[in-house]
């Protein structure tokens, strides 16, 4: 029997009128299968997802019927669905309820009704196996986000559901964790045999894992196949979610490869390896150190300091930068590092105890709240639920500024146009992230901070908000951005910072920073350090196999 039967599913929200975010959609989920469901931003995924779970649907117009074991999902009690369905959501604070680390890994345990001797193993069991032991007695306020996204996981692991449902459970981890995030959840699906139903944009570590792959396209499923059956399919098609599919594949058809088209690092650094036997002409990308000094800075960091209560470690330790002008300065490292403390610190949020903040060459402090935050610094927030607090993305835009023609040209840069008349809260996380950054961009900042902006965007806007980032540094805006996606980085970063225990350790350029790290570099990387150097985007590989080609040839 299927664990989940979806027949014929349409539904639209109340504010979007004829708009379908699901448009009959039918689905047979096995039990034990590991599904994975890709598309755009706004396709209609998470809302897909909450028709999985009754006490998350969403309110609208609804035909068709989804069964669950066999049973209408309405028909479940909400116990059953609570113990057997579990669900990681996009955002971790909307799902976190208690004030204790301890205590929300016991709380499902507790509103099931768990004994109190079982619920002290699982909740000693899920701390050891997902690493929380060292932050077991904390405040959950105090937690990255990357940390609550993980005591989330653990929190419902605890219960040990049939199902586990995961809807860009990455987006706020760094690779290393990420990749150990979904290498767990890889073997609770197969050592446990949970049923996996994952959305997820960074597919390198599930997609050559997953049973099937499912493509959805504006509330409809266009495309549900194995995985390598999938990239051929999109590469055929020329769509535009083959930008999201694993390096491997990009590269592999990128260069028109013969045979079998790799999934994983490993079969891509094999299939380059039988195409090159003898020794390379060209293998390496040539690239300049980064400067050792900054002689027009836009931003100076002077050994600050920070911690959030008295007794408490210090979050920031010595944190010292340059930041020229007109440059996109990318800041990489493991969650709970400090990062967007720092970027918090920069803006005021966070006082530092000690050292020194400039912006533009004048001391934060000189600056008045209107002069500094009206034309000279703002700061896209990591949750951007944060900042709407109008009833549609229209009267957000229009808190900024009254100018219609000014909203209107943001709202096309960022594509949210169709979007202005929706409540931000119905929005999926691309969509939000893209309306908060138009209303940060009304602003006209000279210096823009940015926390985790492609969080919850698919490869296809990443595209866009590149476009958008280079059109702004053009115009003299220096860029800050702390982000866990190596691979953005690596393709648009001018200079690159890696974060580790309170403080910068070292800038470099993009190719020099990620070329000489084995764990934390990009998949590109790692598929082809053993021949090429230096080679950090699938670009620079196709780049550099192509040269080598016509050299044999």
């Amino acid at each position: 029997m299927a664990h989940f039967q979806i027949r014929d599913l349409s539904f639209s929200y109340p504010t979007s009128k004829n708009k379908k975010s699901l448009d009959e959609v039918s689905l047979s989920i096995e039990k034990g299968e590991y599904i994975v469901l890709c598309g755009k931003s706004g396709s209609g995924k998470t809302t897909l997802l909450r028709h999985l779970k009754t006490v998350l649907t969403p309110h609208g117009k609804r035909s068709g019927e989804v069964l669950f074991n066999g049973v209408p999902i309405a028909e479940v009690s909400q116990r059953d669905q609570s113990a057997k369905i579990g669900y990681v959501m996009q955002n971790p604070d909307d799902q976190i309820v208690t004030d204790k680390v301890w205590h929300e890994l016991a709380f499902g345990l507790e509103s099931l009704g768990c004994d109190q001797k079982t619920m002290r193993a699982r909740v000693a069991e899920m701390a050891c196996y997902f690493g929380i032991q060292d932050w077991f007695h904390r405040d959950v306020s105090n937690l990255s986000g990357g940390q609550k996204q993980l005591l989330n996981l653990a929190s419902i692991m605890a219960m040990q559901p049939e199902v586990l449902i995961l809807d860009e459970p990455t987006s706020q981890l760094d690779p290393v964790a990420a990749s150990d995030f979904l290498n767990t959840v890889r073997k609770i699906n197969t050592e446990l045999g949970t049923t996996i139903i994952i959305t997820e944009h960074r597919l390198e570590d599930i997609f050559p894992y997953a049973d099937r792959a499912i493509i959805m396209d504006s509330g409809k499923v266009i495309a549900d196949d194995t995985p390598r059956n999938i990239g051929k399919l999109l590469y055929e098609q020329c769509s535009d979610m083959f930008a999201a599919m694993p390096t491997p594949v990009r590269v592999f058809y990128g260069v028109n490869g013969e045979g079998a088209c790799p999934l994983t690092v490993r079969e891509g650094r094999n299939w380059l390896s039988d195409t090159f036997t003898e020794p390379l002409t060209i293998c390496e990308i040539p690239s300049l150190p980064a400067d050792d000094e900054v002689y027009d800075a836009a931003l100076s960091l002077k050994e600050l300091w920070f911690r959030y209560e008295k007794d408490s470690p210090d979050i920031l330790r010595s944190v010292s930068a340059e930041i020229p002008k007109g440059s996109m300065y990318a800041i990489v490292g493991g969650n709970g590092a400090g990062k967007s403390t720092a970027l918090k610190a920069i803006c005021g949020i966070c006082r530092p105890y000690r050292g020194k903040v400039k912006v533009f060459g004048k001391p934060i402090e000189k600056y008045k709240a209107k002069e500094l935050f009206g034309g000279c610094l703002a700061m896209l927030p990591q949750d951007p639920k944060s900042l709407f607090v109008k009833k549609t993305v229209r009267e957000d835009l229009e808190e900024m500024t009254k100018d219609s023609q000014k909203i209107a040209e943001i709202a096309a840069v960022c594509e949210i146009g169709h979007l202005l008349e929706s409540h931000p809260y119905d929005l999926s996380g691309g969509e939000q992230q893209r309306s908060a950054l138009a209303k940060v961009l009304l602003t006209e900042p000279r210096l823009l901070l940015l926390d985790e902006p492609t969080k919850g965007i698919d490869s296809f806007f990443k595209e866009k908000l590149a476009d958008i980032l280079c059109k702004l540094k053009a115009q003299g805006i220096t860029i800050v951005m702390v982000s866990h996606d190596v691979e953005f980085c690596a393709k648009y970063a001018d200079l690159v910072s890696m974060f580790f225990d309170g403080q910068i350790l070292t800038t470099d350029t993009p190719r020099r920073f990620f070329g000489g790290n084995s764990f934390y570099t990009t998949a590109a990387g790692r598929m082809s350090r053993h021949l090429f150097q230096q080679a950090v985007t699938a670009e620079d590989v196709i780049s550099l196999y192509q040269q080598n080609k016509e050299a044999l040839q």
